[in-house]
């Protein structure tokens, strides 16, 4: 049976964007498309956009967000950013042109209630048949889990920061 599947990578731990990544990158290996859009990560620069450029012909990489959206000095900004971006995932999931769509970082949006979880659950739960989603983020509403396929909670054990080891270019960034 083929089916799309509705991929949740959720949890304290690290490496969901990098789960969502890795099929991102395993689409692109078999020739097929990729929408990836990260809802928050602003303009800070990732190694992950500069290798995803590599494959601009089958991965279409958006980075919609204004930043870490806990720091905002501006709310009704990043609110606007995301009914924005979230509009433009719609359409992404509609268009057809996808393998797969990746939703980054979505769960804040919902968390910090800058869109509808009831409009992403409506969404989500009626994607075309063949399309593949992953969401990311931390705290996944429960509404959201049960709707998925697949969920993989990711959960900190150790993390070299508790140890006072800062972010490290090619492992957090």
């Amino acid at each position: 049976m083929k089916k799309g599947l509705l991929m949740v990578f959720t949890g304290d731990g690290k490496g969901k964007t990098t789960a969502a990544l890795g099929l991102a990158l395993r689409s692109a290996g078999h020739g097929l498309k990729v929408c990836f859009i990260q809802f928050i990560k602003g303009s800070w620069k990732y190694g992950e956009l500069e290798a995803v450029n590599r494959y601009r012909d089958l991965i279409d990489f958006h980075v919609m967000g204004r930043g870490f959206t806990w720091k905002s000095k501006d709310m009704g900004k990043d609110k606007e950013a995301a009914r924005q971006a979230w509009r433009f995932a719609r359409e992404a999931m509609a268009s057809g042109r996808y393998h797969l769509v990746v939703l980054d970082e979505l769960t804040y949006l919902l968390k910090y209630r800058m869109i509808e979880i009831e409009a992403v659950l409506a969404t989500l739960v009626n994607k075309p048949a063949g399309l593949h989603v992953a969401v990311t983020g931390r705290g996944a509403p429960e509404e959201i889990l049960a709707a998925a396929d697949l969920v993989t909670e990711m959960q900190a054990v150790k993390h070299p920061m508790k140890a006072g080891i800062k972010a490290q270019k090619g492992i957090e960034f």
